[in-house]
C-alpha cells in the first residue's frame, strides 16, 4: 500500500478509465511524522557527532578506492565568484597583500574572505547548521551553538576528510534535457528511474550527488535570484534517502526544490538530512565536468574525496570535492 502522501488520479482516456499516480504531496504534519520515522538519533550512541559518516567504514573506503581504474580526477567545485550576482550577494573576496611590483620582498601573499553559506560557493554544511524545534542532530540543544562557535557537531569532526563511493544522478539526462527549471522538483520515482537507467544502486555509506544542470542554465540564461525558485529534491525523497542509508548528500544547488511545496517548511530536505539523518550536505557543487566524464566512461560511480577546513566549532566549510575514475 502506498504511503498516504501519494495521491491517485483517475483520468478518463478514450472512454476508458486509466489510473495514474499523481506526484507525491507532503503537508507539514506529514513532514513532522517522517522526520521522526527516519531519525538516526541515538543510532551510534547518545554522544555521537559524526552522524551518517559512521557508515563510511574502512571496508567502504577500500571498495571506493577500487573504483579507480583510469586515474582521472575531476573537480566538483565552483571557482569562487568575486562579483555580485542575483544568486551571489556575498562575493568571495581576494585581496593581494604582497605582490611583484608592490615591494622588494621575497614573497607574494594574499587574503581570502567568504560568507560561504548560501547559493553561490561550493561548501559543506556541518550538522549544527540547521535548528528545528530548538534541537540539532542527535537531540543536542540549539544552545550548543554559541557566539564563539559550535560546542557540538562542528566541522572539525571531519578533520580526517571524506573518502567514499560517489554516485552521480544526472536528472536532466534522465529527462532528456539540458537542465531542470527553477522550482522543478525531483521525486523518489525519478531517483528510482535513474538507478535503473544507470544500472547502479545507491548503497550504505555512499555520497549521493544530484545534478540539476543549474550551472548550464545559468551560463545560458544568466543568474537568477533564489526567490524565483531552484530545482531540487522534493520532501517526499526523505524516506528514500533513509532507505538507501547515504552518508552525504550533495547537489549543484541546495538539494531542496524551492519553493519547497511543503507548507510551513522552507527546506525539508536540509532538515531531513542534517537534523534527522545526520547526513552532511554539499551545496553548490559544479557537476558539469564530472557529468561529461561519467557519460563518456558510462560510469556513474567513482571514488570521491574531499576535506573541509577543520575550524573548531564551524558550521561548515568551503571545499573542493574530487571525483576520481
Amino acid at each position: 500500500m502506498r504511503h498516504p502522501i501519494y495521491l491517485a488520479l483517475l483520468l478518463a482516456v478514450n472512454g476508458g478509465i486509466t489510473s495514474l499516480e499523481a506526484q507525491p504531496q507532503m503537508s507539514q504534519a506529514d513532514f513532522n511524522r517522517v522526520l521522526g520515522e527516519i531519525s538516526n538519533w541515538g543510532r551510534w550512541g547518545a554522544e555521537d557527532q559524526l552522524g551518517a559518516l559512521n557508515l563510511i567504514t574502512p571496508q567502504k573506503r577500500i571498495e571506493a578506492a577500487k573504483l579507480v581504474q583510469r586515474g582521472i580526477s575531476v573537480s566538483m567545485a565552483r571557482t569562487p565568484e568575486t562579483q555580485k550576482a542575483p544568486d551571489n550577494p556575498n562575493p568571495f573576496e581576494h585581496t593581494m597583500l604582497a605582490y611583484g611590483k608592490d615591494s622588494t620582498g621575497m614573497y607574494a601573499a594574499d587574503h581570502y574572505s567568504v560568507i560561504y553559506h548560501g547559493f553561490a560557493h561550493t561548501h559543506m554544511d556541518s550538522l549544527c547548521h540547521f535548528f528545528y524545534n530548538d534541537k540539532v542532530y542527535n537531540g543536542y540543544s540549539r544552545d550548543v551553538v554559541t557566539k564563539e562557535g559550535a560546542l557540538k557537531l562542528g566541522i572539525e569532526n571531519l578533520k580526517n576528510g571524506v573518502l567514499s563511493r560517489g554516485v552521480l544522478m544526472d536528472i536532466p539526462r534522465l529527462k532528456g534535457k539540458k537542465y531542470l527549471e527553477p522550482g522543478e522538483a525531483i521525486y523518489p520515482a525519478d531517483l528510482d528511474a535513474w538507478e535503473k537507467k544507470a544500472g547502479i544502486r545507491v548503497s550504505s555509506g555512499d555520497v549521493l550527488l544530484i545534478r540539476t544542470g543549474r550551472w548550464t542554465r545559468r551560463a545560458e540564461k544568466g543568474a537568477w535570484p533564489v526567490s524565483a525558485g531552484m530545482p531540487g529534491l522534493h520532501g517526499s525523497c526523505g524516506k528514500w534517502l533513509k532507505e538507501r542509508d547515504i552518508a552525504i548528500l550533495g547537489s549543484d544547488g541546495a538539494s531542496d526544490v524551492m519553493p519547497s511545496q511543503v507548507p510551513g517548511v522552507t527546506q525539508p530536505i536540509h532538515l531531513f538530512a542534517l537534523h534527522a539523518l545526520g547526513v552532511h550536505i554539499l551545496d553548490n557543487c559544479d557537476f558539469e565536468a564530472v557529468a561529461f566524464k561519467a557519460a563518456e566512461f558510462k560510469q556513474w560511480e567513482f571514488m570521491l574525496t574531499t576535506s573541509p577546513i577543520p575550524v573548531d566549532g564551524g558550521t561548515g566549510s568551503p571545499l573542493n570535492p574530487i571525483a576520481t575514475f
